[in-house]
C-alpha cells in the first residue's frame, strides 16, 4: 500500500512548479538574490492579505519573532508572557530578544493560552505573546483587554489564513510574526518568515534590526543582525500564496471528513474549534485517552506518517530548567503532550486516505 505522509510537500510543488521554475529563472537572470523586487513584492502581498500595512520578510519564523520583540523596545529582562503549550522557538525568541519567557497553562479544551492564567502573572509582564495553534488563533480579545498599555505579539507560525470574529492573523497584536517553514500553510523551500503590523515605526525598526541594524549602506545605526528573506523564496511564496485560500479551504474539508470518520470511535477526542474562529487546520492533533504511543507506532508500521508534535512542553525541556519549573507545573498542557497525535493532513490529502487513516487509527485504538 502506497505510505500516506504527514505532510506532502511534493503534492504541494506539483501544483506551483511551472511558476516557481520561471520565477528562478528571471531571478537568477537577474542576479538579484537579496531584496530583490519578489521580496518587496510580497511584503507588499502578504501584508494585504493579512490586513495590515507592513510586512517585512525575515529568515525564519524563530527571527521574525526576535525581531518583533526587540522593536518593542522593551525593558532588557522583562517578562513575556507565552503558553506552554508551544513548539520551543517561541520562548527561545524571548530569550534570544534579552527578555524573560513567563510561562502558563492553556485551556483544557482547544489548549490554547488561557486568559484566566494570563490575568494571575500580568504583574511579572512586559508585553504579552499569545500562540495560534495548529491553525486557530488564541482568544484574541480577552487578551488585548487583559494588556492594556503592555503591547502583544502574536505567533502567527501555524495561523496563515485563519481568523477570529473576521479578523485575520497578525492583525489583532501591536505586531506579529510568522513562519514560513516548508511544512506550514504557506511554506518556503527552505527556512522564511515575516514580521507583520500596522505600525510604521516597528515596521522600520524590524527592517533595521535584521539587516545589521543598517539603513545605509555602512552605517550602522543600531545593534543588529542578518535575518533577510532570499528572493528566491520570495518567488515561492508568492506562488503558494495566490493558492493559499483554496488551500486553506481544502485543509478545512479535510477536517471536517476527519470529523465524521472519527465520530463515536472510543478512546480518543477530535480537536475543538475555539467559537469565533476561522480554523486553518495547519495540524489535526486529536487525544489519545491511553497508549498514545503504542498508537503512533501501529500507524506508522501501516505506512501512516502519524506524528507528535510538542511531547515535551517547553518548561520540562532541559534548556529552560532554568525557569524554576517542575513536573506538575502546567498540567493540561502536560496532559496534552502525553496524549496529542497528529494525522495527516495536507490540502491535497484524499478520501480514500483519511477513510485508511482513520479505519487504521480505530483498529489500533480498539487492542489497547
Amino acid at each position: 500500500m502506497t505510505d500516506i505522509p504527514l505532510v506532502d510537500l511534493r503534492a504541494a510543488h506539483a501544483e506551483v512548479a511551472e511558476e516557481v521554475r520561471e520565477g528562478f529563472d528571471r531571478v537568477l537572470a537577474s542576479g538579484a538574490y537579496i531584496k530583490g523586487p519578489d521580496v518587496a513584492a510580497f511584503e507588499q502581498e502578504y501584508a494585504a492579505y493579512s490586513g495590515v500595512r507592513h510586512a517585512v520578510g525575515t529568515a525564519n519564523g524563530t527571527d521574525a519573532l526576535e525581531l518583533a520583540l526587540r522593536a518593542l523596545d522593551l525593558p532588557e529582562g522583562g517578562g513575556v508572557v507565552l503558553p506552554a503549550n508551544t513548539f520551543v522557538a517561541t520562548a527561545e525568541a524571548v530569550v534570544r530578544a534579552g527578555l524573560r519567557p513567563v510561562l502558563v497553562d492553556v485551556d483544557p479544551e482547544h489548549l490554547l493560552i488561557d486568559p484566566a492564567r494570563v490575568a494571575e502573572v500580568l504583574p511579572s509582564a512586559a508585553a504579552l505573546l499569545p500562540v495560534h495553534l495548529n491553525g486557530q488563533l488564541a482568544p484574541m480579545a480577552p487578551l488585548l483587554e487583559l494588556a492594556g498599555d503592555r503591547p502583544v505579539v502574536e505567533d502567527g507560525a501555524q495561523s496563515q489564513g485563519a481568523r477570529q470574529d473576521g479578523r485575520p492573523a497578525g492583525s489583532w497584536g501591536r505586531i506579529a510574526a510568522t513562519s514560513f517553514y516548508p511544512g506550514k500553510n504557506l511554506g518556503a523551500y527552505g527556512d522564511a518568515g515575516a514580521v507583520v503590523t500596522d505600525d510604521e515605526r516597528l515596521a522600520t525598526a524590524v527592517r533595521l534590526i535584521g539587516d545589521h541594524g543598517s539603513g545605509r549602506k555602512y552605517v550602522h545605526e543600531r545593534f543588529g543582525f542578518n535575518s533577510r528573506m532570499d528572493t528566491l523564496q520570495a518567488v515561492v511564496l508568492r506562488a503558494k500564496l495566490r493558492r493559499l485560500p483554496a488551500w486553506n479551504e481544502a485543509r478545512r474539508a479535510a477536517a471536517a471528513r476527519y470529523d465524521a470518520l472519527l465520530a463515536g470511535v472510543d478512546g480518543l477526542t477530535t480537536p475543538r474549534t475555539l467559537p469565533g474562529n476561522e480554523h486553518v487546520w495547519h495540524l489535526y492533533a486529536v487525544r489519545i485517552e491511553r497508549g498514545r504511543d503504542t498508537v503512533l507506532a501501529e500507524l506508522q508500521a501501516a505506512g501512516i506518517g502519524a506524528g507528535v508534535h510538542y511531547p515535551v512542553p517547553v518548561h520540562l525541556q532541559p534548556a529552560f530548567r532554568g525557569l524554576g519549573h517542575t513536573e506538575g507545573a502546567f498540567p493540561v498542557a502536560e496532559r496534552a503532550a502525553a496524549e496529542l497525535l497528529t494525522l495527516p493532513l495536507y490540502p491535497q490529502i484524499t478520501e480514500a486516505q483519511q477513510t485508511r487513516v482513520a479505519e487504521t487509527l480505530g483498529k489500533a485504538l480498539a487492542r489497547i
